[in-house]
């Protein structure tokens, strides 16, 4: 199953996704090798700061989604104030399918 994960961060949030960048990018590397990190942005404020995140993935179940959340270092961090995890379908152009 596909899930669009859409993160907004806390207003507090800037000093610890400074810290917590580098470990969340390696668990992010960690699904893209597995085939699980389909896409992934930081999102932006007009002035160019991050604000937030948006993820494509895939996981066999949103169980396992969560599963992986409970060790998403912007969350067990407290960056992400408020996720969002939708279902969608990813088109076969960018499927590989």
């Amino acid at each position: 199953m596909h899930f669009l994960l859409i993160a907004r961060d806390g207003a507090d949030a800037s000093g610890r996704r400074s810290k917590l960048r580098e470990e969340h990018l390696a668990l992010a590397n960690q699904l893209r090798t597995q085939g699980k990190l389909l896409y992934g942005v930081a999102m932006l404020d007009d002035a160019g700061q991050p604000v937030g995140s948006m993820e494509v993935l895939q996981f066999e179940s949103r169980a396992q989604l969560d599963d992986w959340l409970q060790r998403e270092p912007f969350v067990t961090g407290k960056v992400w104030d408020r996720v969002e995890v939708v279902p969608c379908r990813v088109g076969p152009m960018f499927s590989g399918r």
